[in-house]
């Protein structure tokens, strides 16, 4: 369960109670007043404690989050707006996937970090545009242009491209990567475990999103 602290949250609405002024003698009335408003304020304020317990083995406050990544090459056409796709869970709370879209739960603002594994198997440079549209609009100003190594010396051309974004999102707001070549000698490729030395295998894209702040 997720619990994010928002100006409608019941912990923001939690504040000193009015004490009741002190009479001149030892009263028994007052002092029964008075713990009374005590201890009606403590109880609260367990009972929001309680509330903010991630689970029963720790007491620290979550907020959403999720890391996502694919195991799979990814093509396309020429000139044609083409999905990233993430088809792996890595951790998760709050935040989801499906297939493509990078799904919030709860409202706030989100920062969202990319990486893709391009590949161009031409003898030139060619030309990679990454963008991005939030439930299903381009978001402007969130397009990348880079350029991706030629084929040489008889190996492909890599280049590992990402950034971050902050984004405002409604709960159940989703984002999308986008990218999209001139010429299809791009790809984005899952690169298998190699050894001399031995080294893990790669993802072809890794996505996180990240809990930031509440929306104002």
């Amino acid at each position: 369960m997720t619990y994010v602290i928002t100006s409608q949250n019941p912990l923001n609405e939690v504040a000193a109670p009015s004490l009741p002024l002190a009479t001149t003698l030892y009263s028994q009335q007052y002092q029964d007043q008075l713990n009374n408003v005590l201890r009606l304020y403590f109880n609260r304020l367990d009972s929001l404690f309680r509330q903010l317990e991630a689970d029963a083995d720790t007491s620290r406050l979550r907020v959403p989050y999720g890391a996502f990544s694919s195991d799979q090459d990814q093509t396309t056409t020429a000139n044609t707006a083409t999905l990233m796709t993430l088809n792996t869970t890595d951790f998760t709370n709050g935040v989801t996937i499906a297939t493509s879209k990078i799904t919030v739960a709860t409202a706030g603002i989100y920062n969202l970090q990319f990486s893709a594994q391009f590949q161009n198997t031409d003898n030139a440079f060619q030309d990679v545009y990454i963008w991005l549209k939030q439930g299903g609009v381009d978001i402007p100003g969130s397009t990348g242009f880079v350029s991706i190594p030629n084929k040489h010396a008889g190996t492909d051309g890599h280049s590992i491209v990402g950034w971050n974004y902050f984004l405002s999102m409604t709960a159940n707001d989703y984002v999308e990567i986008y990218w999209s070549v001139p010429d299809p000698a791009v790809t984005i490729q899952h690169l298998a475990a190699s050894g001399t030395p031995t080294k893990p295998s790669t993802q072809s894209v890794v996505a996180t999103m990240s809990f930031v702040s509440a929306l104002p």
